[in-house]
């Protein structure tokens, strides 16, 4: 089987953490034997580079051995669809399904509401679709091409370091208690003003306790920064399946996070981490009440089902399902909008 994986989000050298979970997925299709070429929509300015994409399609699919396109996030799964030669997959992420944060009340775009429409006439025109979570899947029902596969952990890059030698490999005082913040701060869904607000409350009760925001660092590095903190604040509108919190888990580190995506599920009765309203209070008594010990969890065994090879045989049970229903006549080229 040969797969084209198209995508707009890929690392790049000055932005490693750019799709990262991208190259996770392709790098572990190419372990389990998968014939896998890459195309990365990529250029300035960005929104010419789906028009430029659909040429970029044509001249690979001009390679007559390729059996399959996979695109990640809807934008590039309407490139993908724009040719019937070969059957496609789309992989859901989140906004193109639930709609794009546009302010600090959660609220969402116009333009992204319009997206999510598009997005789910698109899942009616494609031979599989991917989502994260039950609550993406809701979005898309009734269809019978959904499949839930949430993205894999790294298990060989996200595991347990100890504490004060990851502290001492990035420079970090060792009598410090760190909050962990991995996001981009700008990205409005992930909610950093309520991160702020409850990391606030916290140092006032005690000053040795530092907020760490870090979002443009490699797997590697993220793991590290995991391993050197004392507790992950992941307090977000609106997620899929946030990978962030699947990689703390593997590292045994204290999660505080919002009930959003399939978070809950994801952490279910470790100890030490916690699902929490949207309030900067709440969210301020379980960090502290974590930062009382700052003792590691047993979040690593939790998650042993997002292991690489299990979630890349998932994958590749899509890919065969949507040949083989190509094949069988069963989803025909014809059926658009239903």
């Amino acid at each position: 089987m040969k797969v084209l994986i198209a995508t707009a989000m890929y690392p790049t050298p000055e932005n490693p953490a750019f799709g990262s979970f991208v190259r996770t997925q392709v790098e572990a299709l190419k372990q389990a034997g998968v014939a896998v070429e890459l195309l990365v929509l990529a250029g300035q300015p960005r929104k010419l580079i789906y028009p430029k994409g659909i040429v970029q399609l044509r001249q690979r699919l001009a390679d007559r051995s390729i059996d399959l396109v996979h695109a990640h996030f809807s934008y590039v799964g309407m490139v993908a669809r724009t040719q019937w030669k070969v059957p496609v997959v789309v992989t859901y992420h989140g906004d193109d399904l639930l709609g794009t944060v546009m302010n600090e009340q959660g609220e969402h775009s116009r333009f992204s509401e319009m997206m999510v429409v598009a997005g789910q006439a698109l899942a009616r025109t494609v031979d599989a679709s991917i989502v994260q979570s039950e609550e993406m899947a809701a979005k898309l029902a009734p269809n019978k091409r959904v499949y839930i596969v949430p993205h894999e952990v790294d298990f060989e890059t996200f595991y347990p370091v100890d504490k004060a030698q990851a502290r001492s490999m990035l420079g970090l005082a060792p009598e410090k208690k760190y909050l962990l913040f991995a996001a981009n701060p700008q990205t409005l869904v992930k909610h950093f003003s309520l991160a702020q607000a409850a990391a606030d409350q916290v140092i006032q009760q005690d000053p040795t306790v530092e907020l760490l925001v870090i979002y443009k660092e490699t797997q590697d590095r993220l793991s590290l920064y995991m391993n050197a903190a004392d507790a992950l604040i992941f307090p977000s509108f609106q997620e899929g399946s946030p990978n962030i919190v699947k990689q703390a888990m593997a590292c045994n580190l204290p999660i505080v996070a919002t009930d959003v995506g399939d978070v809950r599920d994801v952490i279910g009765k470790t100890a030490d981490c916690y699902v929490c309203p949207p309030n900067p209070t709440v969210l301020a008594e379980r960090l502290s009440q974590v930062l009382v010990h700052c003792n590691r969890t047993q979040g690593r065994e939790q998650i042993r089902h997002f292991d690489r090879p299990l979630v890349t045989r998932r994958i590749i049970d899509v890919y065969e399902a949507a040949l083989q229903r190509r094949k069988s006549g069963s989803f025909s080229v014809k059926q658009q909008f239903s």
